[in-house]
């Protein structure tokens, strides 16, 4: 590699390279270095607590030498493979992740992140059952390329329309702190509310003739948009729905699989079997670029006698299915998944504390690591701390000052999400939440003010 000295890795990088998800004059990146475990340093040498896992990916933490050397290995046997040959880690890694997903996921398509795998998703839902609608939730991400972004629901899929893909229609989410029917209502029961949700979905079936209707494609629990865990009962009726109608039932796990909620995926946690499963991010912890569409095998047998009219470069790329399998094999050797549910209970008890001591904190939410904290300007009310789809100037300023601390991790609107590492230990959350805990002070002054 060109030798580059520490001071120009900023300024060349602003000068050359363009940057997603923000508005070009106003991009102030931080210019990393070197990363471990839960940690990394910029090239001043501040040391941040990743409380984000980077992109909601590094689920075994940074710089982890078994998943480096299974890399360098494969690169030095078979850097590359086309996507029409059969190799080593496609014989491996195919046999690793049936044995991890959902019973009855026996076939998997290798894409190269959450995005593609989503839109082949679709592909393959409209294929099998001949019908064209996708129903997806208004407070789903499911990727920003332009198929992906249609069935998005949240506010990034409108600065792209019209997109090109048709016949995608939204439902609401059963978010139970902002629920659209029971404002009235906050203290209906658990059974009642669930009930409820599953009667809207199934009565927008209905408006859109469930003859029409391919797929319902949901993330298991929302992610960046809330943290929104489905309520006892929800994914098992979704299931019953999609059995009854003919629907293809399309899990997307990209951010809560593998091991996230404490389980390898979160559908485990309610032993709902989706008909398709899609996942990135963990499933090489961010080492390499990868994901995957699992099948049912009567889905993939669709086309048996019929050409699948779609493929990439990279599919099956060997120096990232490598990656992969060292990934699974460290989270299985070092039980990151027990691991992982053991810290959600921790992470569950540091937003409880949160949410006693500050006025601004609405609710915290978590299940296994993956946690938010909801910022309100009142309780009663639950107005938010920014508007939707937007941030604001008290958000921007807790943001700031986390970073300026070192603790690093992602708000969205008028939330904070928590999702580090699954290595993480307890006292490496409390470190995070102690900083945390004097940044919702800002929060605060901001509420005493309305």
């Amino acid at each position: 590699m060109i030798d580059l000295p520490d001071s120009e890795i900023l300024p060349l990088s602003l000068q050359h390279n363009f940057w997603t998800w923000s508005a070009q004059a106003h991009v102030s990146p931080i210019a990393i270095k070197k990363a471990k475990g839960v940690y990394f340093w910029d090239v001043e040498g501040k040391r941040y607590l990743d409380f984000n896992s980077m992109v909601m990916c590094v689920n075994i933490g940074h710089g982890d030498e078994r998943v480096i050397e299974a890399m360098v290995d494969q690169a030095r046997e078979l850097p590359f493979a086309g996507p029409g040959m059969a190799t080593k880690p496609r014989a491996l890694l195919g046999k690793l992740l049936e044995e991890i997903t959902p019973a009855g996921l026996s076939k998997f398509l290798y894409t190269l992140g959450g995005a593609d795998a989503n839109e082949n998703a679709i592909k393959f839902a409209r294929a099998y059952t001949g019908k064209s609608k996708i129903l997806a939730r208004y407070r789903s991400y499911h990727g920003a390329s332009y198929g992906a972004v249609a069935v998005t629901g949240d506010p990034r899929r409108t600065a792209w329309e019209p997109t090109v893909m048709p016949g995608v229609v939204h439902f609401l989410d059963p978010y139970r702190y902002r629920s659209t029917f029971h404002r009235g209502n906050p203290e209906i029961s658990e059974a009642d509310f669930c009930r409820d949700y599953l009667a809207h979905l199934e009565e927008i079936i209905q408006y859109e003739n469930p003859d029409t209707i391919a797929g319902i494609l949901m993330e298991s629990v929302t992610g960046t948009n809330g943290v929104i865990i489905p309520p006892e009962g929800y994914m098992q009726g979704v299931r019953e729905i999609c059995d009854r109608y003919g629907i293809v039932m399309i899990a997307d796990e990209v951010m809560s699989g593998f091991g996230r909620t404490g389980k390898w995926f979160a559908v485990d946690h309610w032993n709902v079997h989706p008909d398709i499963l899609t996942m990135a991010k963990g499933l090489t912890s961010g080492y390499a670029p990868l994901g995957a569409v699992a099948l049912r095998p009567e889905i993939a047998s669709k086309f048996n006698d019929r050409v699948y009219e779609g493929g990439l470069t990279y599919n099956g790329h060997p120096i990232s299915l490598a990656a992969a399998i060292a990934t699974i094999q460290v989270m299985q050797q070092d039980h990151l998944v027990e691991h992982a549910a053991q810290m959600g209970e921790v992470l569950k008890q540091c937003l409880t504390e949160m949410a006693q001591k500050h006025p601004s904190v609405g609710e915290g939410r978590s299940i296994g690591l993956f946690g938010i904290l909801e910022l309100v300007k009142d309780r009663q009310t639950r107005e938010p701390l920014a508007e939707f789809g937007k941030s604001s100037p008290v958000m921007n300023e807790v943001k700031k000052y986390l970073l300026d601390h070192g603790v690093y991790l992602y708000t969205h609107w008028h939330t904070i999400l928590i999702l580090p590492p699954l290595i993480i230990s307890e006292e490496q959350l409390r470190e995070g939440f102690a900083v945390i805990d004097q940044a919702l002070e800002i929060a605060d002054r901001s509420v005493l003010q309305y």
